[in-house]
């Protein structure tokens, strides 16, 4: 019952985004992914992604066979596009698999053995329709919300010493050759999550269960409530409101090299192109969520967490994507969704509505301090900029405290004494 229910809600949920996207002359997420059934998709990668997270649930054999079939598809549909002179993509043979998986689970299976194939599908599919929505959320805050409230921001962000001005430079003067791995970095961090989200479900298969709780879970809920934050916060980023890629909507031209003045901020009219997408950072929030769940797994896969983590906290600010509250925003953001899906897999207590409360309250504080507080902020930055690490420090103490208490470690095994033998 409660997969269905989930079932039920997502699919209002999209009906929802369809209805809005339409309002405003833009197709939705349902109507761009039925697209990709027949015409180029927009993202090939994301397609197998999906497969591969739906293949979970398959045996070795049945893997080869989808794996097979998908690009088998892909070839003729690239060949006709090669004949007829269109853009060569790839993607559709990997959709029809899943969709065809969903008809066999339907059809051909029954009891358990539905459920789980279904569940597959299913996070295969949300896996691509989370990408849809986000794109089509991105592109309503863009329509909706004329004004952003960068100046507010780039004022309070000189309490943490303006890092993304600083960022820029240095990204500036490692040359292409760091702007281009940068760019990897961040650019694939769907990817690597996929890839671990893969290792975290490896025995799916044998279990013939999926996990009470993983990485793709807190993805998808952070992707799909983070642009709610964007409608209420609507922020356009360093780069657009003061630099050269927002072009005549721009308040100068300063970034990266000259931190805007501190005067009193207001908001500022934009275009209805740019996503008002930086208050929190969500690639923040996916990359520490990554960073979460990479904790429990091998030497090289904590590496990775680790390296995806700062990578990306990098690009986002040297790239001029962000500012350096967006990012304090984002971690406590992650933190709290975290905890708030660990808390739903395990069951409620007090620790762990303490836990959600408390960095919901602090994520609150945050957004209205950026709002009514940036003047003051900018002129005491000795006393603001350390408070606002504080803040995020005691939701991250609070999180690994909260979940050690989940998790405690085995007991050690006592040894048996030895008994005495008398002859």
């Amino acid at each position: 019952m409660l997969w269905v229910a989930a079932g039920v809600v997502t699919f209002a949920f999209l009906v929802t985004m369809e209805i809005v996207a339409r309002h405003y002359g833009l197709p939705g997420p349902m109507t761009n992914q039925a697209r990709e059934v027949v015409f180029g998709p927009a993202s090939g990668p994301l397609l197998y992604a999906g497969l591969a997270l739906m293949m979970v649930v398959l045996t070795w054999r049945q893997r080869a066979i989808a794996v097979g079939v998908a690009i088998g598809i892909d070839v003729v549909f690239l060949l006709v596009r090669w004949a007829v002179d269109a853009r060569l993509t790839f993607g559709n043979g990997a959709l029809w698999v899943i969709l065809a998986y969903a008809f066999i689970a339907v059809t051909r299976r029954t009891g358990q053995e539905r459920v789980l194939l279904l569940k597959g599908v299913g996070l295969g599919l949300l896996l691509v329709a989370g990408h849809k929505t986000g794109d089509t959320w991105l592109l309503i805050t863009s329509k909706t919300r004329p004004a952003v409230l960068d100046a507010y921001v780039a004022t309070a962000d000189h309490a943490l010493g303006n890092p993304s001005w600083v960022a820029g430079r240095i990204v500036a003067a490692t040359g292409p050759i760091g702007m281009h791995a940068l760019h990897l970095v961040y650019g694939q961090l769907p990817l690597a999550a996929a890839v671990f989200a893969l290792y975290q479900l490896r025995n799916v298969a044998v279990e013939r269960r999926f996990p009470g709780h993983h990485l793709v879970r807190t993805f998808l809920a952070i992707g799909l409530l983070g642009p709610v934050i964007y409608m209420i916060f609507p922020v356009a980023g360093p780069v657009f409101a003061y630099g050269a890629e927002g072009g005549q909507w721009a308040a100068a031209n300063l970034w990266p090299h000259t931190p805007p003045p501190i005067h009193a901020p207001h908001k500022m009219l934009f275009d209805q192109v740019t996503p008002r997408n930086c208050m929190p950072s969500l690639h923040t929030a996916w990359a520490t969520t990554l960073f979460i769940h990479t904790r429990q797994a091998s030497r090289p896969l904590r590496f990775a967490g680790m390296f995806w983590l700062v990578g990306t906290l990098t690009a986002t600010l040297g790239f001029g994507y962000h500012y350096g509250a967006d990012l304090v925003a984002g971690v406590v953001f992650a933190l709290t969704v975290e905890a708030a899906m660990r808390s739903f897999d395990r069951g409620w207590d007090r620790s762990g509505i303490r836990l959600v409360g408390y960095g919901a309250t602090v994520f609150l504080v945050l957004l209205v301090s950026y709002r009514y507080l940036p003047l003051e902020m900018a002129r005491h930055p000795w006393a603001f900029g350390p408070s606002l690490l504080l803040a995020m420090s005691t939701v991250v103490y609070g999180y690994v405290r909260t979940t050690k208490q989940w998790n405690p470690e085995a007991a050690p095994v006592q040894q048996p004494e030895p008994q005495l033998v008398q002859v």
